[in-house]
This record gives structure tokens, C-alpha cells and sequence, in this order.
């Protein structure tokens, strides 16, 4: 089975970011079929569509990156039962101009991880919906909602075998569903 380049998109600009360390985990415990990178958000302008005849270069270059992927892992948290704006100018900014998204047809899944109880589940449900207006096909199983997420970590390592265990299901099923659904 050849390697497919995976995009992690993480919806947190925070330094400390738990939505980075569960991708990082990720990347660590995924099969070697998965070529996983990150791809940082934080640097974009916010998406205005008078800027589409001549896009800043930062957009041009986002939307390239983009399509040099097989699929894309999303990670992110929850802000007011949604996902963060840095996060959705990402979809926007790399879905335009109409027509041209950079998105299209790329297999992808969602984590979302939140410090609190609800593991972040309005975000997870938002942004599957602007997945599905993308013609992104999201797996479905395992879903991935990690709550309390902030007393399982010591640094940067993942110290609840649980949560780790689960993680690697993940991470297998969605090379699967990668290998089922790219191209």
C-alpha cells in the first residue's frame, strides 16, 4: 500500500494548545501508510471575497499546500459549541474562489479535544457540516470527542492508556478509510 500525504489542520492558535499535542500523538501512532504534516492556519488573513481576483500570495501558497494532500485530519476545540475562526477562515480561505476549493473530494476525520466535560462536540458537529458542503467525505467511525483532556497529558507525553489505546484505533481506522476513499 503506498503512503498518502495527510494535512493536520489544528483549529487552536494557542501555544499551549491540547488540540496540538493530541495531533502530535496522532502522528506518532499512525501506520507508516500515513505521511502526516502539519499545516499551520494562524498565519492567514481573514477570507474576504474581493480579494479573490488577485489573492494574497499567503492564500495562493495555503491552497497549493492543500492539494499536494491525499487527505486531511482535523483537530480542534470548541469555542461557543463551535469551531474557532481561525479554523473556519482556513475552510473558507482554502474552499475559494467558488469552484476551485483545494478541498474538494480529500477524505479527511475530526478530533475535537476540549480541557472541559462535553469533548468538545458542537465544534466536531459544525465543522462536519462545512465538510459535507465541500464533498469531503468524513469518516464516521470511530468519532473522535476528548473531553477533560487537560489532566491526561504531562508535558507533551499522553499519559492515560485509555485515551491512547482509543487514539490508535483512530489513527488505523482512518488509514483505512484514507486508502477506501483518496484518489
Amino acid at each position: 500500500m503506498a503512503s498518502r500525504k495527510i494535512a493536520v489542520i489544528i483549529g487552536s492558535l494557542r501555544k499551549d494548545s491540547f488540540n496540538r499535542k493530541v495531533a502530535k500523538t496522532l502522528m506518532l501512532l499512525a501506520p507508516p501508510t500515513l505521511d502526516m504534516e502539519i499545516v499551520e492556519i494562524g498565519q492567514l488573513p481573514l477570507y474576504n471575497q474581493d480579494d479573490d481576483a488577485a489573492p494574497p500570495p499567503v492564500y495562493t501558497e495555503f491552497r497549493a499546500k492543500l492539494r499536494e494532500f491525499d487527505g486531511v485530519l482535523f483537530c480542534t476545540p470548541e469555542y461557543n459549541r463551535s469551531m474557532p475562526a481561525a479554523l473556519k477562515n482556513a475552510i473558507d480561505v482554502g474552499s475559494r474562489p467558488y469552484g476551485q476549493s483545494a478541498w474538494g473530494s480529500k477524505p479527511c476525520a475530526v478530533v475535537s479535544v476540549t480541557p472541559g466535560a462535553l469533548g468538545a462536540f458542537g465544534a466536531n458537529h459544525h465543522l462536519r457540516q462545512s465538510l459535507v458542503f465541500l464533498n469531503m467525505p468524513a469518516m464516521q467511525q470511530p468519532e473522535a470527542y476528548l473531553a477533560n483532556i487537560g489532566s491526561q497529558y504531562e508535558g507533551d507525553n499522553l499519559t492515560n492508556d485509555s485515551t491512547k489505546a482509543f487514539l490508535q484505533k483512530f489513527i488505523d481506522a482512518f488509514a483505512v478509510w484514507v486508502e477506501r476513499h483518496a484518489d
